[in-house]
């Protein structure tokens, strides 16, 4: 006699701290350090499943890059009379095992089994948070150690930094603004930024205490980004802001189309970023009958 196995496919919002990460993808065994997807790997196993446990992850991030929102997809067939997990109980079964960790689920939807957390995705929105009016780094808040790109003795020509950032929005050949690694021959560089603005930002620590320091966030918004391309891009902003670079050399940046034309020690660092928003259709999200996944 045949037995089946329950199997349901979910898609899972998660965020995470990624000061103590090797980014979110995987690490192998054999490599030092961890990623996010090791331990988001662990804790599905400790549900027990009957399947090969193996997360795929909708939007990659570099060591020190943190999420408010990062999302990937897993399968978990349960053993012959389990019907499939509830979403809030899978949530609350995968944060008590994540409890040690940065990491937390926040959301989790069963989605066809044909459903790809990467390539359904519609759009990615990052933000880089930085702050200003610093004498030394160690002035940064504790709050905000390891979260936000301390400027030192700067200030900064934020009409300048608006118009610059406006040139970046629509869509453009963004070549120069990424870094070169083992994808680059085979990514398209044409990218389409729906959005980038420039605004002041909020924090706690400002609010009560260090009031001569000003917080500001970039936003960018696409379907896709290239490598390192939203710290290159900010990195460049803050240099016009800081008047190491013209708005019109960005324009001269973009038009020229080449990874090894963008000025060196310009990329913003890590720890100053943050994914905020990977968004789907509302169809995608919509309840699935139990009987459709078995």
């Amino acid at each position: 006699m045949l037995t089946l196995h329950s199997t349901a496919r979910y898609l899972i919002f998660f965020q995470y701290a990624g000061t103590k990460y090797s980014g979110v993808m995987r690490i192998p065994a054999d490599q030092a350090g961890q990623g996010v997807e090791n331990h988001l790997e662990s804790a599905v196993r400790k549900l027990k499943p009957v399947n090969e446990v193996s997360v795929s992850i909708s939007s990659r991030t570099d060591s020190g890059v943190h999420a408010l929102c990062n999302s990937a997809h897993v399968d978990i067939q349960r053993r012959a009379g389990k019907p499939p997990l509830p979403e809030q109980t899978l949530v609350e079964a995968l944060n008590f095992h994540l409890k040690a960790e940065p990491i937390r689920i926040t959301r989790a939807y069963r989605v066809h089994s044909d459903f790809h957390a990467r390539y359904r995705a519609i759009s990615r929105t990052y933000v880089y948070r930085f702050a200003s009016g610093l004498r030394h780094h160690t002035e940064m808040p504790v709050t905000e150690r390891d979260l936000c790109w301390a400027l030192r003795d700067t200030r900064l020509n934020i009409n300048a930094m608006q118009e610059a950032t406006a040139l970046l929005i629509g869509t453009h050949d963004f070549s120069t603004f990424r870094a070169l690694n083992s994808e680059t021959p085979f990514k398209n560089p044409v990218k389409s930024l729906e959005s980038a603005r420039l605004e002041p930002g909020v924090s706690f620590s400002q609010r009560h205490f260090h009031r001569d320091i000003q917080f500001w966030e970039l936003t960018f918004k696409s379907r896709s980004f290239l490598y390192r391309q939203v710290r290159r891009m900010t990195g460049a902003l803050v240099a016009v802001g800081q008047g190491r670079l013209s708005v019109s050399q960005i324009q001269e940046l973009l038009e020229a189309r080449d990874s090894l034309a963008f000025p060196n020690n310009l990329t913003a660092p890590a720890h100053g970023l943050f994914l905020t928003q990977v968004q789907y259709r509302d169809a995608d999200l919509g309840r699935l009958d139990t009987d459709r996944i078995i």
